[in-house]
C-alpha cells in the first residue's frame, strides 16, 4: 500500500455531456485521503468530436499541468475512460501513468450509441474500429496497474460486463445509477483501493526513482 507521502499526483477525465464538476464529491473525497487531484473540461464533450481529439486534449493537460516526468495516476469515467485508454495507449501516456482505473466505461462499446449519429458516438458502439483498434492491443495494459470498476445495474453501458476487460483487475460494485458511480461511497472506495495498489516496476516508476 502507499504512504501518504509517496502517492501520485491523480488525474481525473470524465465522460460524454459532462464537466469535471461532476468529480467534485470524488475530487473532496480524495483529497481528504491525501491525493493531489487534477480535472479537466473535455471540449466538446457532447460527441462532436472523435475521441482520439478528446484524448489529445488530455495529453496536452497532463503536459502543461504536471512537472516533466512526474508519474501520475488516471481516473477515466464512462467516455472518459475510453478517451484516457487512447491517451495511455496510442499517445504516449503508458510512459507515465502507474495507475489506471476505468468506472464503467464502454470498452467494448454500448449500444445506447446508436441512439446518435454524432462521431465520438460513433466510436462507442460495439466493434467500432476505434475500439477494435485499442482492444487488439489491449494486454498492453498489463504494464501498469489497471482496475475497471462497474455495476451490473448500469443503463448507459449495455451490457454492463463491456465495462470490463481480459487485463488487471475487475472491481464491481452495485451501485444502481451510472451517474452515481463517482459519488456513491461504495465506488469511491473502490476507487481509493485501486490508487492504493503497490505500483509494478516500469519505465514511470524508474524515472520516478531518479528524480
Amino acid at each position: 500500500m502507499t504512504s501518504a507521502e509517496s502517492r501520485n499526483p491523480v488525474v481525473l477525465v470524465h465522460g460524454l455531456t459532462d464537466t469535471n464538476a461532476i468529480f467534485r464529491t470524488m475530487t473532496t473525497y480524495l483529497a481528504t485521503h491525501g491525493w493531489n487531484v487534477y480535472s479537466l473540461d473535455l471540449i466538446p464533450a457532447n460527441g462532436d468530436r472523435p475521441l482520439d481529439y478528446l484524448a489529445q486534449q488530455l495529453a496536452e493537460f497532463v503536459e502543461t499541468t504536471l512537472p516533466p516526468d512526474q508519474p501520475f495516476d488516471l481516473v477515466g469515467f464512462s467516455m472518459g475512460g475510453v478517451v484516457s485508454r487512447y491517451y495511455v495507449q496510442r499517445l504516449g501516456g503508458i510512459d507515465r501513468v502507474q495507475r489506471f482505473i476505468t468506472i464503467s466505461s464502454p470498452h467494448n462499446g454500448t449500444i445506447v450509441a446508436y441512439l446518435t449519429q454524432r462521431p465520438g458516438c460513433l466510436q462507442m458502439r460495439p466493434d467500432s474500429p476505434f475500439l477494435n483498434d485499442l482492444n487488439r492491443d489491449v494486454l498492453m495494459l498489463d504494464q501498469l496497474n489497471f482496475t475497471s470498476i462497474w455495476t451490473p445495474m448500469d443503463l448507459m453501458i449495455v451490457p454492463a460486463s463491456s465495462s470490463q476487460l481480459p487485463v488487471g483487475k475487475a472491481i464491481q460494485v452495485n451501485v444502481p445509477l451510472h451517474a452515481w458511480m463517482v459519488t456513491d461511497s461504495k465506488g469511491l472506495e473502490a476507487v481509493v483501493n485501486a490508487l492504493k495498489e503497490p505500483v509494478r516496476e516500469t519505465k514511470a516508476t524508474t524515472d520516478a526513482k531518479r528524480l
